[in-house]
């Protein structure tokens, strides 16, 4: 008798709208109100957006000159950082509760690998709804969840019940679920590759499917090899607790500070192909992207983004870099830019292919 095979059971939790979130929790005059975390109505890039806000269009990395147009009664929020550092730590301090595999991707969404948990419970999906039941009661804000066999499904699925809502897809739902997804809201596709697979006739997981993993290479490098996987539920990065600081970087000291994004993306595309040329040299890929930032006045910031593939094509960076350099408005003039690619493959151990059954 052969043994019943087994999965692992995974939780990505994402908070809702959390910078606008926060700002209509410590000021009631906001609840219920469009609210944009960051830009203004002449200048700057909203950051985050309220999701009575989002009715009207207003999205992150827009500018606050749109968001105004598309909502006339938008109010603007100045970003607080430490606060929204602070109500996270909170939000890790229960997860940790739960497991000590917590993997966060940001202040605001994280993996949770249940597999075997603190809790003692074997349903991931109840486990889930308890998480997101205790942020609500103890900070005061709510959460969507995805729970499933790999980080990959879950991050999407955590996305489909939006907002306060959660989604488990099972061991045996999950090739029918990508198969069925719309090519745009596959974890790691952007909007430039999001278009070149429109160009190939590829909109759904369903057409994803179809190409050999030869065609993907070709059309889209180290990559194709991800999409081809993915589709198929095959994905088999483990949560990690903690992110290796190993990294290869480029940058820049600028002779003349920047202060507009169209010039400082001028020269990100320098420091990427720059990068890019180290990192063949070195014969590595690195899965987190950091955009390093100094301002005139020498203060320095990061933000940073973790993929779920390694890459390090310039393409690939600039479409990630892009992102992050809108995530919100500068705060001064810029007199360095830099770019920085981490949790490289030099790292990555062969993992061996797990398949699992268990109650979701």
């Amino acid at each position: 008798m052969s043994e019943t095979p087994t999965y692992r059971k995974i939780i990505h939790i994402d908070m809702d709208a959390f910078y606008a979130s926060v700002e209509q929790m410590d000021n009631p005059e906001l609840r219920g109100k469009p609210v944009a975390v960051g830009g203004s109505e002449n200048r700057g890039v909203v950051s985050a957006a309220s999701y009575e806000a989002r009715k009207f269009g207003v999205r992150s990395a827009i500018s606050g000159v749109l968001a105004k147009k598309y909502c006339p009664e938008i109010i603007f929020v100045r970003p607080r950082f430490d606060r929204y550092k602070e109500i996270s730590s909170k939000i890790h301090k229960i997860f940790h509760e739960y497991t000590d595999l917590v993997e966060p991707l940001s202040l605001d969404e994280a993996y949770l690998d249940v597999t075997k948990n603190k809790k003692g419970n074997p349903s991931a999906s109840l486990l889930a709804q308890e998480i997101r039941t205790r942020i609500f009661n103890e900070v005061g804000l709510t959460a969507s969840a995805g729970i499933s066999v790999n980080k990959f499904v879950a991050k999407i699925a955590s996305d489909y019940n939006k907002p306060n809502g959660q989604k488990t897809v099972n061991p045996d739902e999950v090739e029918a679920f990508l198969e069925d997804l719309p090519i745009r809201k596959f974890y790691g596709v952007g909007k430039v590759t999001t278009e070149k697979m429109y160009q190939l006739g590829i909109f759904t997981g369903t057409d994803l499917k179809s190409k050999s993993l030869d065609f993907l290479e070709k059309h889209f490098g180290k990559s194709g090899a991800f999409y081809y996987h993915v589709v198929r539920g095959i994905h088999n990065s483990e949560v990690k607790s903690s992110r290796i600081a190993k990294s290869v970087a480029a940058e820049h000291t600028f002779d003349v500070n920047l202060s507009s994004e169209i010039f400082m993306m001028e020269q990100l595309e320098r420091i990427a192909g720059s990068l890019e040329k180290r990192l063949k040299r070195y014969n590595v890929s690195g899965k987190t992207i950091t955009l390093k930032i100094k301002y005139s006045d020498f203060s320095q910031q990061t933000r940073s983004k973790t993929l779920p593939y390694f890459i390090s094509d310039k393409s690939l960076i600039m479409e990630n870099v892009e992102e992050l350099l809108y995530q919100e408005k500068m705060k001064d003039s810029v007199r360095l830019l830099g770019i920085s690619l981490s949790n490289l493959n030099t790292e990555v151990k062969k993992a061996v292919v797990v398949q699992l059954k268990f109650t979701f």
